[in-house]
């Protein structure tokens, strides 16, 4: 079962943005069950839970795993095919967040579009990789900072795009042979106050 799974089909996301079939997908992520087990943990009744995992099973956002006896009774066990899932632009169609849209380039607005091209790319790729059997390899820095002032953060800025710079012009190699083009992108943003922060 993959960590995450990106939905690129609108028909696909639809039905699992619904939000019993989304609390299905959650609960399946961590482990298999039956529509029995199910219904008893939503307070649903079996005939809607069943309803809703055929849906999904329709989308190929769960699988059955096993199947169960029970005197002539069978139980179906089913698994969802990811541990969690991101809904990609390319499932809103034209209407998705696209860069090239967004004409301030220090905006948040093109933050979100240069994420969300991240999330859809980087989803094709590892379904490409996947189905050949492959790894898809990737690198990703995530850390937290604290800046005393707007304008150490603006200095930070000029620093962090320096070294970029220095560090692509010792390794980017355009006429090389065998080479395959990366997408570098840094993001930073005000990291939301978390739970203790709130608090204090």
């Amino acid at each position: 079962m993959p960590a995450v799974a990106v939905l690129d089909d609108p028909a696909t996301a639809v039905v699992a943005l619904e939000p019993v079939r989304s609390r299905l997908l959650a609960l399946l992520g961590e482990e298999p069950s039956s529509a029995a087990g199910l219904s008893s943990r939503l307070g649903l009744s079996r005939q809607k839970v069943r309803y809703h995992l055929q849906a999904l099973a329709q989308q190929g956002l769960v699988v059955e795993v096993e199947q169960r006896r029970h005197g002539g009774l069978i139980e179906r066990v089913f698994a969802a095919s990811a541990a969690s899932y991101l809904v990609s632009p390319a499932a809103m169609g034209d209407a998705g967040a696209d860069p090239r849209r967004v004409a301030d380039r220090l905006s948040a607005s093109y933050l979100l579009a240069l994420a969300g091209r991240v999330v859809g790319e980087v989803g094709a790729l590892l379904r490409g990789a996947s189905s050949a059997g492959k790894r898809l390899a990737t690198l990703s820095v995530d850390s937290d900072i604290r800046f005393r002032s707007a304008q150490e953060r603006a200095e930070f800025a000029e620093e962090l795009g320096v070294a970029v710079r220095s560090l692509a012009s010792r390794y980017h190699d355009e006429s090389a042979s065998g080479g395959r083009w990366y997408r570098l992108v840094i993001l930073v943003h005000p990291r939301p106050r978390l739970p203790e922060e709130r608090t204090s």
